[in-house]
């Protein structure tokens, strides 16, 4: 069954279980598959239809057979032993090429192309750069932070270790200063020299992160570690399916496990006398009712946890990111004739990412305007995974394509959403124009309705369709994968002994990882009550 359509019947007003979870995205289904498995009795409280919260696939465009990863897309922190342990129907793949960036050198069209073996990059880096030079730069700089993925990775579903123990875990000086102390700017600059190399090291940085590549509070450091420790390796690997899949696997694991997964049924309050709880939940036709619970696990933001506990709400979080989701006819031919459509879209395609354009595109969000050149990054889902597609689509050789624009914070779009939404599309698609020997325009599909096949979604839009705080994808400004003050012992903690978070805004969360979760089920089963304990 799917878990998009899992509707299942009520819980009986006034009945008790072990663990009620209150929202149905992907950690709160890995929490349930757990506790479930573990002979505890669970209820899913999820205000939507469909269970999935943002890793779904949906059909956005009229009669069109396309299953696009509608909100989040790729998978690089979701670790294996959760797959494993919930013995996951659910598959990934490696994309071939890791990234082709588009530029212009001396007037003629050029780019660096990642991926595709080891000699073919080096040649890329040359093409490019006139030397060996950055692609040694950028070896050493890689292997410095596969040394820390494969140290750090695998402490994300362990107890939270101090930040002594992790450094010592690390057990490379260099790596902990470059990472986890100094601005990443310092280790960009020091290490390259190319502005067009440099960018495309510090999009790892701002991926749903608002900040410079100098910023003192670091929120960059974090957002980068992230993008480089998964699986520790630091892949971002394709879904096959779509995002669909795996909360779909999940939900059936849950289910399968004894879960009870209550759609259409919104948590309205929690209350907590340490002991226990009782959640009121409001069902789809308007009934209000209650429902006992030893333990209840929050998948939601800490804003929301706020509201229905009544305590004082976190500092409002800012997302800051464009998604555009598309469907084309076929992949525009390129100005750069030296690379194959088929691979340059594989991988992630980065578009006017240049460490200076970076640079530009924060000052002028941070003053209040929508960025001139707008930095984005595209990906092309169906060529690493064409059974997204209809079998009419792909055999007629249609193609999605993903845009996560950066630095478009939450603010921009307050005044007049619609029109700000409109021109930074117009000009972050002109911008991957300059790089095609063809207008996007030409290659676009059409729906049912004879509507071009693109959708923009802004940061208001994430906070409105799924609930995310200002947008942001995160919920909140992601933490360092180590013990703070008040985080308790698995990073889950709150101040309530029976109410843990287990959604993105806990310690160690942030991605498509299942990592709150998982630590959220292991604190229940572990019987640890609180953050003093």
């Amino acid at each position: 069954m799917s878990a998009h359509a899992a509707h299942t019947a009520p819980p009986a007003p006034g009945g008790a279980y072990d663990a009620v979870i209150v929202g149905g995205g992907h950690n709160g289904l890995v929490a349930a598959a757990y506790l479930a498995r573990a002979g505890r009795s669970v209820l899913v409280l999820e205000r939507l239809d469909h269970t999935g919260g943002a890793a779904v696939s949906t059909r956005p465009f009229t009669g069109v057979d396309a299953r696009l990863s509608r909100y989040s897309y790729l998978v690089s922190l979701l670790p294996r032993k959760i797959v494993r342990e919930l013995g996951l129907d659910f598959r990934l793949r490696t994309r071939t090429i890791s990234s082709y960036t588009p530029a212009e050198r001396s007037g003629r069209p050029t780019g660096l192309l990642v991926g595709g073996g080891e000699e073919r990059t080096r040649r890329s880096f040359a093409r490019l750069t006139g030397s060996d030079r950055e692609y040694e730069a950028w070896r050493r700089f890689y292997a410095l932070t596969g040394r820390v993925a494969e140290r750090v990775f695998p402490t994300l579903t362990e107890p939270l270790p101090t930040r002594g123990e992790l450094r010592r875990r690390v057990d490379d000086e260099e790596a902990w200063r470059v990472l986890f102390e100094e601005p990443i700017g310092v280790a960009v600059e020091d290490r390259f020299a190319d502005d067009l190399v440099r960018g495309v090291v510090l999009t790892d940085a701002l991926i749903g992160t608002f900040a410079d590549a100098h910023d003192p509070s670091l929120a960059q450091n974090r957002c980068f570690l992230y993008h480089v420790i998964g699986g520790g390796t630091g892949a971002w690997d394709v879904p096959v399916g779509g995002m669909g899949a795996l909360t779909d696997a999940l939900a059936d694991a849950a289910r399968t496990a004894g879960a009870h997964l209550a759609t259409g049924h919104e948590a309205l309050r929690i209350a907590s006398d340490g002991r226990g709880a009782e959640v009121a939940y409001r069902t789809r036709d308007g009934r209000e009712s209650t429902v006992g619970a030893r333990h209840v696990l929050v998948n939601a933001s800490p804003q929301a946890l706020a509201a229905l506990t009544g305590d004082t709400p976190p500092q409002p979080a800012e997302g800051a990111q464009l998604k555009v989701n598309m469907l084309l006819k076929r992949l525009p031919r390129l100005r750069d004739t030296s690379v194959d459509p088929r691979e340059a879209f594989a991988g992630t395609f980065h578009i006017a990412e240049g460490y200076g354009q970076l640079a530009a595109a924060h000052a002028e969000a941070s003053a209040g305007r929508p960025p001139a050149v707008p930095p984005s990054e595209i990906y092309c889902h169906s060529l690493t995974d064409p059974s997204i597609l209809g079998p009419d689509l792909a055999g007629r050789g249609y193609q999605t394509l993903t845009l996560f624009g950066l630095h478009t914070p939450a603010r921009l779009f307050a005044a007049d959403h619609d029109a700000v939404r409109d021109e930074l599309l117009k000009a972050t698609l002109a911008q991957l124009d300059a790089h095609l020997a063809e207008p996007l325009a030409d290659c676009l599909a059409t729906d049912a309705e004879g509507r071009p096949c693109i959708e923009a979604k802004t940061p208001l839009d994430l906070e409105r369709d799924l609930g995310l705080p200002g947008g942001n994808i995160f919920h909140r400004a992601l933490s360092w994968p180590y013990a703070q003050e008040g985080a308790g012992r698995w990073g889950v903690e709150t101040g309530h002994p029976d109410v843990l978070l287990c959604g993105a805004g806990a310690v160690r969360g942030g991605g498509v990882s299942g990592v709150p979760g998982h630590n959220a089920a292991m604190a229940v089963l572990e019987g640890r009550r609180g953050p003093g304990d």
